[in-house]
């Protein structure tokens, strides 16, 4: 890899066989600075020839530290379980849901809504990385369709729970809501 062509300049994304998905952050001499997913900062030699180029950037562009800092960002949300932040509405703030079965010899069941909140958000979270994975697979364009479908009809039945979520950006969207 001598000629300036074939480095990889910020933010390409690699796979490499012990560290797994990562990134490009930094170029040295002789070496990449790469931020991988499991492994954190780890300098790779720029000879190294045994990982996967996913997406390559070229070395001559020049790359600002925000624009990286932004490439990362979306790196990380497509390749991980890493979530947003996402507030619970202040009204439900130290609220309790009460699960009440017709059964009175049955007790009830007290849940903290931040529990069950946060738990309608990993739904979320699961919901958006299968859609990722969907769209990067080697299924037919029909294939996809069929099951994007499916995920939006998901979206739709959870559409119940957005009373919870403090900004309407975040909220379930089902079909109605993309038309």
């Amino acid at each position: 890899m001598s000629d300036t062509t074939s480095l990889l300049g910020v933010g390409s994304r690699v796979k490499h066989p012990a560290y797994g998905d990562g990134a490009v952050i930094r170029l040295h001499g002789a070496a990449y600075e790469c931020c991988f997913m499991t492994y954190g900062l780890k300098m790779v030699g720029k000879d190294y020839d045994k990982w996967q180029v996913i997406e390559a950037v070229p070395a001559e562009a020049a790359v600002s530290f925000s624009e990286a800092e932004k490439s990362l960002m979306k790196i990380l949300k497509h390749w991980s379980d890493i979530s947003e932040v996402v507030d619970l509405g202040d009204r439900w703030d130290g609220g309790t849901m009460i699960l009440k079965p017709g059964d009175d010899s049955v007790k009830p069941k007290d849940v903290p809504i931040e529990t069950f909140f946060h738990k309608i958000v990993m739904v979320r979270d699961r919901l958006r990385v299968m859609e990722q994975k969907i769209n990067a697979s080697k299924l037919t364009d029909e294939e996809k369709v069929d099951l994007q479908q499916y995920i939006t009809r998901i979206y739709g039945s959870l559409t119940t729970f957005n009373v919870l979520f403090k900004y309407k950006e975040q909220q379930f969207v089902g079909d109605k809501g993309k038309e």
